[in-house]
């Protein structure tokens, strides 16, 4: 009972010192980092000009609006940088009133360095003479626990209930508006307690990089507040909190309403509101007219036919549509001599137009069963999507029985191609390598999470991956990519279909795919860059084993260095690096779902080499020995599975 009462006391007092701190100036930041890394400044220079003149402007109480504030004075090396942002449960007075203290205080605390960062509890300045605006910065890191300890009989409940709130308020955040990167929530944790938690991302970051800097938040809790009832983590970029009692002030979580525009003075000013007033609800009442018309006309008529809505989506991009002659002409008839591959969607052709562009020309297989859902599929996807590590969609084709798609042409064809050529392979040095696996990650990343639709691609592999004349990586193929509406992160089909060697065992055996099925493939992709060997005819001296079983063999035995491509291990400058890959492959074929990290994390420890890896577990064995392209798959109850050997596909078409 004594103790009871002392922890309500604990809880009371510090949401009394919230309450109190909602309303008056802090005097000391929570964190606060004075930088020399940029240089110093003296009082009479032109820099310490342009920072006061900048921290005076954002003090003035007029400039910071709705939490978040961005601003640059001066010219070349005099140039001021300023970010302010505040907690996103404050109000605006309060966020201004922390502001202004803090362009004091940070002056103060680093007198003469050129940039400085500090953290109150309710907001954070940040200044610098290089571009802060948009650059995702996770170090330094600091934190601050919470003194009370969990017991350890809970730890594991406690580090569960954490780590599935920390999971749910991070993608919230990340997938806030633009003006809000902000998030709370709680959930129940051990001897029926209640875990808060918020976390913020300036705003300027993308929803990937804001995930990628809670994730790197995350994963410091158990190295400096493990089992602590609460902490503070705060990054550059990023913030971080949790703790047993409601620390945050849930009335003003909504975000505020968009700025007022500018009124015009005078006379003019009301007949313009008059006019407002009259034609905006005029405006509305028509168009819940027509929504209405249009929802009981389509409960009349039925449910239309989808591929006849697809194709009529198709035509009505004709900035995309081209001349079957035209096309016909620019491959010289579709002969052998300009044809470049053969696949389960038919082949793919090099042409040339009159003004020299190069093309290359999928053509859909006239005795194809599955061809035309693909056709509609790469269509209505491919054209949505603009990215440097994804073929180019330049246009199509639909005339009588002909189905074509036009991309890009690709000079250096496919990756598999330079895998398997000793020749062309010898030339790929380290530098080229690592410079494809960090395109291909980009190129999931953005499918994943970046792009305006989300996608899985389910079929990726070496040979769907296309290389330009610069060796950029370019993924291709999707005519089984599976579209998600936003709130979804996995699926379950019964048709499955793609590629032996590259299939998550969860997808091959019991049909679920989620983004980690592609997390898979590219781990598997990895493991045969470096190896310079494809998974489904890996070769060890005259023995022919399964890549993953090898890979992860020697790494447990400590010899990992053995997988590595013979023509890579005459030069130790960057076995680092290649150590360090093989460890992030191994980490994406996991076989298990959960351990897999995401494509956003996959990203940050590519080019995070500070960033600590973890330990993989064991690999997913779903192929031993010599693979044969014949044998079914193993535990697939499915009636209509199906391979993409030779880029065959089947399609699924998630409606939004």
């Amino acid at each position: 009972m004594l103790m009871a009462s002392w922890r309500q006391l604990f809880i009371i007092s510090h949401i009394l010192m919230g309450l109190v701190g909602l309303t008056i100036a802090q005097p000391d930041f929570i964190f606060h980092r004075c930088s020399n890394i940029s240089g110093n400044y003296t009082n009479d220079s032109r820099y310490k000009a342009n920072l006061d003149s900048l921290l005076s402007s954002l003090a003035s109480d007029t400039n910071i609006n709705y939490g978040f504030y961005n601003s640059s004075y001066g010219e070349n090396l005099d140039t001021v940088n300023a970010i302010a942002l505040c907690r996103g449960d404050v109000n605006l007075d309060i966020c201004r009133s922390c502001v202004k203290n803090s362009t004091t205080k940070l002056i103060q605390l680093c007198p003469n360095q050129k940039e400085a960062f500090g953290w109150y509890d309710f907001c954070m300045l940040r200044y610098s003479n290089r571009s802060i605006f948009r650059n995702l910065e996770t170090a330094p890191l600091d934190h601050q626990p919470n003194p009370n300890d969990v017991s350890n009989n809970n730890g594991d409940l406690f580090n569960e209930a954490l780590r599935t709130l920390l999971d749910d308020v991070k993608v919230k955040a990340a997938s806030a508006d633009s003006t809000h990167k902000f998030a709370t929530g709680n959930a129940t944790a051990p001897d029926f307690e209640t875990l808060y938690a918020l976390v913020q991302c300036t705003p300027d970051l993308s929803d990937s990089e804001c995930i990628n800097c809670l994730d790197v938040a995350t994963r410091y809790i158990p190295d400096c507040c493990n089992l602590k009832w609460g902490a503070k983590i705060i990054a550059p970029s990023c913030v971080l909190r949790f703790e047993a009692y409601p620390f945050y002030n849930e009335t003003n979580i909504a975000p505020p309403p968009p700025p007022p525009l500018p009124q015009p003075q005078g006379k003019d000013s009301n007949t313009a509101r008059t006019v407002i007033i009259i034609v905006v609800p005029s405006v509305i009442f028509v168009l819940v007219i027509i929504a209405i018309y249009i929802h009981l006309r389509k409960r009349k008529q039925g449910k239309p036919n989808e591929e006849v809505e697809a194709m009529d989506e198709i035509r009505s991009v004709e900035s995309l549509q081209y001349d079957f002659n035209t096309v016909k002409a620019a491959t010289n008839n579709f002969s052998d001599t300009n044809k470049l591959g053969q696949g389960g969607f038919g082949a793919v052709y090099k042409g040339r137009l009159q003004n020299g562009e190069e093309l290359a020309v999928k053509r859909l297989s006239r005795n194809s069963g599955q061809g035309e859902q693909e056709f509609m599929n790469e269509v209505l996807l491919v054209a949505k999507l603009q990215h440097r590590n994804l073929v180019r969609l330049l246009g199509f084709c639909l005339s009588g029985t002909e189905r074509l798609l036009i991309y890009e042409f690709m000079p250096n064809s496919s990756l598999d191609h330079f895998i398997v050529d000793p020749i062309k392979r010898a030339h790929m040095d380290w530098g080229s390598r690592f410079k494809i696996i960090g395109g291909i990650a980009r190129g999931l990343l953005y499918l994943h999470e970046d792009s305006r639709l989300r996608i899985i691609h389910r079929d990726l592999k070496t040979s769907n991956v296309l290389l330009d004349a610069e060796m950029n990586p370019k993924i291709s193929d999707f005519g089984m990519a599976r579209l998600f509406v936003l709130d979804e992160s996995r699926g379950k089909t019964s048709r499955i279909v793609g590629t032996y060697g590259y299939m998550a065992p969860e997808y091959a055996m019991h049909g679920r795919f989620s983004v980690k099925s592609d997390v898979f493939s590219f781990g598997v992709i990895v493991l045969e860059i470096i190896a310079g060997q494809l998974n489904n005819c890996f070769q060890n001296g005259k023995n022919i084993e399964d890549l993953l079983s090898y890979a992860w063999k020697n790494w447990k035995e400590g010899t990992a260095s053995t997988l590595i491509d013979s023509t890579l291990q005459n030069g130790s400058n960057s076995m680092n690096e290649i150590m360090r890959c093989i460890h992030i492959g191994l980490l994406c074929v996991q076989e298990s779902v959960a351990e897999r990290p995401t494509m956003a994390s996959v990203v940050l420890m590519l080019n995070s080499f500070s960033l600590t890896l973890t330990v993989p577990s064991q690999p997913a064995y779903f192929m031993q020995g010599v693979t044969d392209p014949e044998m079914p798959l193993l535990g697939s109850k499915s009636k209509s599975t199906s391979l993409s050997v030779d880029e065959a596909s089947i399609t699924e078409l998630y409606p939004r």
